[in-house]
């Protein structure tokens, strides 16, 4: 217990100097637009963040709770994972032809009903809720970014603005994901383990109120068909190798990342000796789940801290390619190392550190290489295959040892597609300029630019 509590003292106080320092070499930005712009997305997007995570800490409680049993819960869950892979990524695919505000008001609408389901003790009831909640996590990871990126176009702003707004979004998440778990414990504490779900819906209800009153439409393609919304994104990723290789290191990567949202506990867990798990109690768990999850979310916000400091002197396909082989190495240390918690804690706490970087990193080159017209269609498909690797892990009994192992191969690949995708970057800057006329920090420096200027603004190079 005192492992974890220092750790989460420990970290903070890193985290603060961190942030002073960011907003110190963090460039002064003072054009009013892009105040207005990250202000009206920002309490947007972290109030639908705040009702994803209010609802978490107590969902398996809920079940529970009402006597469904382990194996129904295990099913439910594989419902959520497996609707967000199929009817998600048709639904949250439509932002791209029917607006992205729109979709985002129906990301509040289904989740919402989705809540409201938790107050039937009835499996089917329960089901279907976790297939809305599929599909508005769908919505989540698309069509906010996907308007944001949009509007910051149209308002003709500096590309280097959007790193800073996707910076601050989720530095923002883990800070709302801290104060959700607070007020989700004190509602079910108060009202019972369906009140979280309930204070969601107030949430879901201000967000709804805020997209209508503060945000204005935009689309991809309006004018398309629906199928060609789907044809126009699938042609994207196999026409042009850089969103290929990107969708591969977000699939892959995201994937391992939540596999480890559900197998950190256990791990942890097993590293301690049998003894002392029997010693404890339910007053005194051997795993403060409190405490490391707010550990984890510090970690978290610390990387995404790093990542604006990291804009500063090289572009995201550049430092990225470190990133990821970090987090597999932290990712094997329970395959190699079982039994060593410090180690493996210690590790984990890196890996969090990695994902705080991914974040922001990852929605600043899909703003740079994805589409306009088939935005949020592309970023759908890329959910594909990172929601089948969950489902097949749940589905299948495997040994922790076999799930981290496989993490560990998937961030193998994902680096491997990371190094790929800097290569391609690099070539479309030698097709600028005379490939023998450039040392490799030059093209590191040009990278940089392109990653702050935007690829058409290479004109002049």
């Amino acid at each position: 217990m005192d492992m974890f509590i220092f750790a989460l003292v420990f970290l903070i106080f890193v985290c603060f100097i961190l942030h002073l320092y960011t907003r110190q070499v963090e460039p002064q930005i003072k054009d009013p637009q892009y105040r207005v712009l990250q202000q009206i997305f920002l309490i947007v997007y972290l109030l639908a963040l705040s009702g994803d995570w209010v609802q978490g800490p107590h969902v398996y409680a809920l079940y529970e709770s009402y006597g469904i049993l382990k194996h129904e819960i295990e099913i439910l869950f594989i419902a959520g994972f497996g609707s967000s892979m199929i009817f998600g990524t048709i639904i949250a695919s439509l932002a791209d032809k029917y607006g992205r505000r729109n979709t985002c008001l129906l990301y509040g609408i289904l989740y919402g009903v989705s809540c409201i389901t938790k107050h039937f003790p009835s499996f089917q009831v329960l089901f279907i809720g976790r297939i809305l909640a599929g599909m508005a996590t769908s919505i989540l990871f698309s069509a906010f970014e996907s308007w944001l990126v949009s509007e910051h176009q149209r308002r003709g702003l500096e590309s280097k603005t959007l790193e800073t707004i996707f910076g601050n979004a989720y530095f923002g998440n883990s800070v709302v994901a801290i104060l959700s778990g607070v007020i989700a414990q004190i509602a079910a504490n108060t009202f019972g383990y369906v009140a979280p779900f309930d204070t969601a819906i107030i949430i879901f209800v201000a967000m709804c109120f805020l997209v209508v009153t503060t945000w204005s439409e935009n689309h991809g393609d309006a004018h398309a068909p629906i199928s060609q919304s789907f044809r126009s994104a699938w042609v994207s990723i196999k026409s042009d190798r850089k969103i290929f290789l990107l969708g591969i290191v977000q699939a892959l990567f995201e994937a391992s990342m939540y596999v480890f949202v559900l197998e950190w506990t256990p791990a942890l867990t097993g590293a301690l000796d049998q003894e002392f798990i029997d010693k404890t109690d339910s007053k005194n768990p051997p795993i403060p789940h409190g405490y490391v999850f707010a550990t984890y979310m510090v970690a978290m916000m610390m990387g995404s801290n790093f990542f604006k400091v990291l804009c500063n002197y090289a572009a995201p396909e550049s430092f990225m390619r470190y990133i990821v082989i970090i987090a597999a190495v932290c990712l094997s240390v329970p395959v190699f190392l079982p039994r060593a918690q410090v180690t493996m804690f210690s590790s984990f706490l890196v890996f969090e550190f990695c994902i705080g970087v991914f974040w922001p990193a990852m929605a600043t080159m899909r703003s740079k290489y994805i589409p306009e017209e088939a935005r949020a269609t592309v970023m759908n498909y890329f959910r594909i295959p990172l929601n089948f690797i969950v489902v097949v892990i749940l589905l299948k009994d495997f040994e922790l040892k076999v799930i981290f192992t496989s993490c560990v191969f998937f961030l193998c690949l994902s680096a491997i597609a990371m190094f790929l995708l800097h290569k391609e970057s690099l070539n479309s800057i030698h097709s600028l300029a005379p490939i023998n006329k450039l040392s490799t920090e030059q093209e590191e420096q040009m990278l940089h630019l392109n990653a702050s200027a935007g690829d058409n603004a290479n004109d002049n190079v």
